[in-house]
């Protein structure tokens, strides 16, 4: 097993606070039961989860001494069918608090994989994934409301997605309001609108891919949000790996992606995002 992975397992698995999105009395009581699903072999803990009718936000904050004034919510993939929890959730916010950065971890609301779809109507397609939008809007704002209680930096709040929760980010990025739009985004392995709103108002975003993914190919979704930015001059920075597949998140597979969390924190200190303690 490798160190990354032991020292996950060594963490404690209950994160410091969860807040519900949606009060109790707006949840349908006859929506299906959440549905949890293990996935991890070897000890290593890897949840799915669907059916998710209680949207909520699980609130990673790094020690004092460490912490950069950064957060980052986190919203897992799963095709809009189910939320790869652990592996694009929870694990992602424990190596960030190893790195000064608060994380929070966005179990949302699922569309569906009809959620994908040619429609190039960005207002369209947001209407289409609704219920993550608003889920992800709110993660936003309570994150900003948090902020002197989280110990963060006003202009420090950005979103990271995998797979379908880089659409769900790269969508906040360009149509959601002001007051709910990340600061900087970072995109993993992410499936991309088929049509883009990208301004100059778009945040600046990291993208992360690999050449080899038979799920999302790195050209026609990374590299062509990458081109977007660029065009309008977003500052972009675009990492596309020979290997790697699809779906790995930050654990160690032997595989070159495994490089990228090096590459991101250099990108968060160049930024300004993660420069040491506050």
């Amino acid at each position: 097993m490798n160190l990354l992975l032991s020292v996950f397992i060594a963490l404690p698995l209950l994160a410091q606070e969860t807040i519900l999105l949606r009060s109790k009395e707006t949840v349908d009581p006859a929506a299906p039961p959440e549905k949890i699903l293990e996935r991890g072999k070897d000890g290593v803990i890897d949840r799915s989860i669907s059916s998710v009718s209680q949207p909520t936000i699980t609130v990673y904050l790094p020690a004092k001494e460490k912490a950069t004034g950064t957060a980052i919510v986190i919203c897992p993939g799963g095709g809009y069918e189910h939320l790869a929890i652990d592996k694009e959730g929870h694990d992602i916010a424990r190596w960030l608090n190893t790195i000064g950065i608060a994380g929070i971890v966005l179990k949302y609301r699922l569309p569906g994989r009809k959620s994908f779809s040619a429609e190039k109507d960005v207002h369209v397609i947001a209407d289409q994934i609704h219920v993550a939008m608003e889920d992800a809007e709110a993660a936003m704002r309570i994150t900003r409301d948090h902020a002197s209680t989280w110990n963060l930096k006003p202009g420090a709040i950005g979103m990271m997605g995998f797979s379908a929760g880089g659409h769900l980010a790269a969508m906040m990025g360009m149509v959601a309001s002001m007051d709910a739009r990340p600061d900087f985004l970072v995109l993993a392995y992410p499936a991309i609108p088929a049509g883009l709103a990208v301004t100059a108002s778009t945040p600046r975003t990291f993208l992360v891919a690999a050449d080899d993914d038979p799920t999302v190919n790195a050209a026609d979704h990374a590299g062509r949000f990458y081109a977007a930015l660029r065009a309008v001059k977003v500052p972009a920075e675009l990492h596309v790996y020979s290997s790697g597949g699809h779906g790995f998140g930050i654990r160690k597979t032997g595989k070159t992606s495994a490089a990228w969390p090096a590459a991101l924190v250099a990108w968060l200190k160049e930024a300004h995002w993660g420069d040491g303690a506050i």
